[in-house]
């Protein structure tokens, strides 16, 4: 007999008033924007005919905020889960990427080369964010067989989730794989320790453009700079 399949549409919370700002602030408790809630708006209305068993957040404020929107349609109560937090940064939280590089370049410099088993001075590794993420995603998968549920997450978390359930180098996840504000992704797990990634990084429900730009900034600096 066929396992059935549970579906986790995983979610990065709306753009917020620092997303423009370029600062680290994976701990940092910020708003969405107006921005922010109008994505956010336009994907529930995108998700509004699924069935949806359960909708779980991190507990920040804007992937709360972006969890009741999209679960509004579907009339169900949104649970948090402290394991789909955002990496933290450390004394480096609140400053700007190039405040950072100036002030604590040696730090930076082994960031930028192994960030899932470095952190700042006071914050989390990859590796550490990976060890309270996936357990916690997995433990959903086992609650609900044949179900599909909505997460709501942060850029870090969903790109080391996503390395980890597909086999990915995670000390590269920083330049391989990106997540915009509002981005839905879809992954199929035949049973907790198989998935699928079936959509990836999609924001078709307010981007007009249906091919997406090439990437330019707030990624690695490998990626940006090609250095």
């Amino acid at each position: 007999m066929t396992a059935p399949v549970t579906r986790v549409f995983l979610v990065r919370h709306g753009a917020t008033v620092l997303s423009a700002e370029d600062r680290f602030a994976g701990a940092t408790d910020v708003e969405l924007s107006e921005e922010g809630r109008e994505q956010t708006r336009r994907l529930a209305e995108r998700l509004s005919d699924e069935k949806i068993a359960a909708v779980y957040a991190s507990p920040m404020g804007r992937t709360v905020e972006t969890a009741r929107i999209l679960a509004a349609p579907h009339d169900i109560e949104v649970q948090t889960r402290d394991g789909f937090r955002e990496i933290s940064h450390g004394h480096w939280e609140g400053m700007k990427r190039r405040d950072v590089e100036e002030k604590f370049p040696q730090e930076m410099a082994e960031w930028e080369k192994d960030p899932y088993t470095f952190a700042p001075a006071g914050g989390e590794s990859g590796l550490a964010v990976t060890a309270r993420a996936l357990p916690a995603l997995i433990d959903l998968v086992r609650e609900h067989p044949g179900e599909n549920i909505l997460v709501v997450s942060h850029k870090a978390t969903i790109r080391l989730l996503l390395s980890s359930l597909l086999g990915f180098d995670p000390r590269r996840y920083r330049d391989n794989l990106d997540q915009k504000p509002a981005a839905l992704n879809i992954v199929d797990f035949r049973n907790p320790t198989r998935a699928r990634l079936t959509l990836f990084n999609d924001t078709s429900h307010y981007d007009k453009a249906s091919i997406p730009e090439i990437p330019k900034a707030r990624l690695s600096k490998w990626w940006s700079t090609g250095a």
